[in-house]
């Protein structure tokens, strides 16, 4: 069982940036798809972005793309997510997930597709 711990959150300016983190451990070398998903004050969760462990491929939401950028280091075994030009539309608790498998991007979007989640951090931007 693979365990996921965020950290990086907090409260930034519109137009700031953050950096998350993801610890991963409990990993094997199989090629794990590692996705970045938020949740805001009455909302569902949704997805923001997606990296395959092995290859680096990555899919992101149309909403962040651009502004966002998920990264992985395999030494390090974490998982990263840098966020720039931040509205105030991003904030939310930022939730870190895996699963054993890689996918489309349409799987890797779906919630259900992954079966470890972290915490959660929160990230506040304010106007």
């Amino acid at each position: 069982q693979v365990q996921l711990v965020e950290s990086g959150g907090g409260l930034v300016r519109t137009g700031g940036s953050l950096r998350l983190s993801c610890a991963v451990s409990g990993h094997t070398a199989s090629n794990y798809a590692m996705g970045w998903f938020r949740q805001a004050p009455g909302k569902e969760r949704e997805f923001v972005a997606a990296i395959s462990w092995v290859g680096g491929t990555t899919y992101y939401a149309d909403s962040v793309k651009g502004r966002f950028t998920i990264s992985r280091d395999n030494v390090k075994n974490t998982v990263y997510l840098e966020m720039n030009s931040l509205k105030p539309e991003d904030t939310a608790v930022y939730y870190c997930a895996a699963d054993r498998s890689w996918g489309s991007r349409v799987q890797l979007a779906t919630l259900t597709h992954y079966h470890s989640w972290g915490q959660g951090t929160q990230v506040t931007v304010s106007s």
